[in-house]
């Protein structure tokens, strides 16, 4: 199962975990479980006319303060006698020289750089020995009666943002950054508005050539007051003759290509000759 990724901007992995007699103790960047998830108090040191305790700790300040340095990425529960497995060490003591930590088990965490890790611990929590489950956590063992529990998940980092890039003028030019297609968009509202101004003087020059041209020196045409009329025999449809369209063959461009197709070469022959010289 995949561990959930954290994204509060208030959650942040575990930086240390350690043993403490009280908050006289307790290190200012270390945060004492006092009490279970139920309640009740979490002093792993139980008997009678105790004055002291022995207590979980938890630090995750560092990371505020200094996200480069290392994480809590796993934590274990081993019996006394087990090896320390590579890459782990026992969690720190900050306790009093009358109290004695449990030793029938040993905790045991392992730190890498945050840069390095994809995971992290994120809360400890205890429960007594009843079937108590807590959501989202995972049981690490019992221990002095009381059962731990680890939030493991998946360090949000901050996505690297792009270098910008050095270009020269020429590319530049060529970019299609914002900038650019701003100015690229202006200039060609420019040539349309150039074009449009061109295309109304073309029509206003074309309109006056055709009314001054040779062919209508006066500025007449000669089809000026002539109305336009059908031929009489037109004028009903019921007297258009009957046509027979029936043998008219529908052709392609292709084949009309080719059936009148002219190579001209009988032009080309006789321009390429070279004219007579004078004897």
């Amino acid at each position: 199962m995949a561990a959930p990724e954290m994204n509060d901007s208030n959650c942040y992995p575990l930086t240390g975990v350690g043993w403490t007699s009280n908050p006289n103790t307790c290190p200012k960047e270390y945060q004492l479980i006092t009490t279970t998830a139920d309640g009740s108090s979490a002093n792993f040191v139980k008997g009678f006319g105790q004055k002291s305790g022995c207590y979980l700790c938890v630090s995750s300040l560092l990371i505020k303060e200094n996200p480069h340095g290392d994480v809590v990425a796993d934590i274990l529960l081993l019996p006394d006698k087990s090896p320390l497995p590579s890459g782990y060490s026992f969690v720190d003591e900050f306790v009093d020289s009358k109290v004695t930590v449990p030793k029938k088990k040993r905790l045991c965490i392992r730190r890498i750089p945050f840069k390095e890790a994809d995971t992290a611990i994120f809360d400890i929590k205890l429960t007594g020995k009843s079937k108590q489950i807590v959501p989202s956590y995972t049981c690490i063992g019992e221990l002095s009666g009381f059962v731990i529990w680890c939030r493991k998940g998946r360090i949000a980092k901050p996505k690297p943002l792009p270098k910008p890039r050095s270009m020269s003028k020429d590319m530049q030019s060529l970019s299609l950054d914002t900038e650019n297609t701003k100015s690229f968009q202006s200039k060609s509202q420019e040539n349309d508005v150039h074009t449009i101004r061109l295309s109304k003087r073309r029509s206003n020059m074309e309109a006056k050539d055709a009314v001054c041209s040779s062919e209508n020196i006066y500025g007449i045409s000669a089809m000026d007051g002539v109305p336009f009329a059908l031929h009489p025999r037109f004028e009903n449809t019921m007297n258009v003759p009957n046509v027979n369209v029936t043998n008219v063959q529908i052709k392609s461009r292709a084949e009309i290509e080719n059936e009148y197709n002219y190579s001209f070469m009988t032009e080309k022959t006789a321009a390429a000759r070279l004219p007579p010289t004078a004897s």
